[in-house]
């Protein structure tokens, strides 16, 4: 941990207990990877380069249902906007609720980041 890590992190990260072994060689490497990552540029390089375009859009589309789930919207809607399964929104819903705040976190810090749209590199782009 470095030392802008607050105690409370390091306390869920130790919860994650057994399930997750976050000192495994590989699944550090993973972590330490992401956090090289210096802009947005950068990240959506390092995210095409590990995921196929369909996992991206998964992924954007829990963090989407999650953001929703925040605000109270229903199940339905959910649906509607992202094509997740009810168990999916379901299997988010307890995550964020219940977790070791993950979600939380980052939907904080999203509400809390303003600024212009960021511009994908010149001849970068991920079809919608």
């Amino acid at each position: 941990m470095n030392k802008n890590t607050n105690i409370g992190t390091v306390r869920m990260i130790q919860e994650i207990g057994p399930k997750m072994d976050w000192n495994d060689k590989k699944n550090k490497q993973f972590v330490e990877a992401i956090l090289t990552l210096k802009n947005a540029d950068e990240a959506k390089l390092f995210l095409r380069d590990l995921m196929t375009e369909s996992e991206i859009k998964e992924f954007a589309n829990r963090l989407e249902a999650a953001s929703l789930l925040s605000k109270d919207v229903q199940y339905n809607a959910i649906i509607e906007d992202t094509g997740l399964s009810s168990a999916t929104i379901a299997r988010i819903a307890k995550w964020l609720k219940g977790s070791l705040g993950g979600y939380r976190l980052v939907l904080s810090r999203l509400s809390n980041h303003h600024h212009a749209p960021l511009k994908l590199a010149k001849g970068l782009h991920l079809n919608s």
